[in-house]
């Protein structure tokens, strides 16, 4: 240990003067790089390393870690043009037999017609794009006099 320069026996950091507190914190600074210190920060980090992997294997969804691509949608079947059901002439009732379609719908697409294609009930604001993608299939617009 070193003397300190007021006097005092070994340099500490109590010591007053300014030149006694660094050289004592510089002495505390050394003495904490050690083996054990290194061991502790590098299980610290390996750990954080760990964790981080782990959150991101875990983040992937099974279908795309394993390669898997996901089936292509199977298409329901689509009604002959016969049995499907005629915008401009059905009643709010027969329209609830089209799979998909509310009360609310029927009514809505009974009360603006004629239609000049089945289109004209997303064009005219009668049914949104959801609602139509739902009854496209079952629903056809024959025009007036047909």
């Amino acid at each position: 240990m070193r003397k300190c320069p007021q006097g005092n026996e070994t340099v500490t950091s109590d010591c007053p003067t300014p030149e006694c507190r660094f050289r004592a914190s510089a002495a505390l600074r050394k003495d904490w790089r050690t083996a054990e210190n290194e061991a502790v920060l590098a299980r610290t980090l390996l750990t954080g390393w760990g964790v981080i992997l782990l959150g991101v294997i875990l983040a992937v969804p099974p279908q795309i870690a394993a390669g898997a691509h996901q089936p292509a949608p199977r298409p329901h079947a689509i009604p002959p043009s016969g049995l499907r059901v005629d915008i401009n002439h059905a009643t709010a009732d027969e329209l609830m037999k089209v799979p998909g379609m509310t009360r609310t719908w029927a009514g809505r697409i009974v009360r603006f017609r004629p239609y000049r294609s089945k289109l004209d009930l997303i064009d005219r604001g009668v049914v949104t794009s959801r609602v139509y993608d739902r009854i496209k299939d079952y629903v056809i617009a024959h025009r007036p006099g047909q």
